[in-house]
């Protein structure tokens, strides 16, 4: 499932985050790429440990833990460190997949790589390229997203950037572990938790309403690992 949320984060908080990324201090994004993925990963990076990583990660955390179609999309169980990047220059991430496992440098903390995001800090009118192409069942979705917006999706498929070749590309990119491991349960949960939530805004007492309420923790409560 690749979904988009919007407004993740506002445009008072994405303005601040940019006067904050504008003056920070890059390096090559290939410390943080395993073998196969720094053949391919031409952009720059914070720091993992960068006080402003620290600080607008913690921002977009505290957003995501307030957004309901987040958390009925993914389920997260665990969720890593945001990550920022930028492309600029041509700059450019070949096609690739991610990282099955992902550790925090110089801790125990560690996640499976169920899901994938990408949070959008540039407009798009502000660069030309730099779009996030994720192949998937059907078919090549191309994604470039206003700021603020995120992009959710199976952190199994290949996916690229393409070339910025005006302005620059800033976002922020990490993964989370669901609560439920396959793509296709937290797809059947999340069509069942929509649709109860539209069934129960105009009739929340409905037997049916409870009804369906009841299958979906009941299958949540059968695929979910804690």
């Amino acid at each position: 499932m690749l979904i988009t949320i919007p407004d993740v984060l506002n445009p008072e908080q994405v303005r601040q985050a940019r006067v904050l990324l504008d003056n920070a201090e890059w390096m090559d994004g290939k410390v943080t790429a395993g073998h196969q993925s720094a053949l391919a990963k031409h952009n720059a990076q914070l720091a993992e440990n960068s006080p402003v990583a620290q600080q607008l990660g913690e921002m977009i955390l505290n957003a995501l833990g307030q957004n309901p179609l987040f958390i009925s999309a993914a389920l997260p169980s665990k969720i890593f460190p945001p990550l920022f990047n930028r492309y600029a220059g041509g700059q450019n991430f070949g096609t690739h997949v991610d990282n099955a496992i992902r550790q925090v440098t110089g801790t125990p903390f560690r996640i499976r790589t169920d899901l994938s995001c990408t949070l959008f800090f540039s407009n798009p009118e502000e660069y030309d390229g730099g779009v996030l192409n994720i192949e998937d069942v059907y078919g090549v979705q191309s994604v470039k997203l206003p700021a603020g917006h995120m992009v959710l999706y199976p952190s199994t498929s290949l996916h690229h950037v393409t070339p910025v070749t005006r302005g620059a590309r800033v976002s922020s990119f990490f993964w989370l572990q669901s609560m439920v491991r396959q793509d296709a349960q937290r797809t059947l949960l999340f069509d069942l938790d929509t649709s109860i939530q539209r069934l129960a805004a105009d009739h929340p007492e409905h037997p049916s309403t409870v009804q369906l309420t009841g299958v979906y923790h009941n299958l949540l409560r059968q695929w979910a690992e804690l």
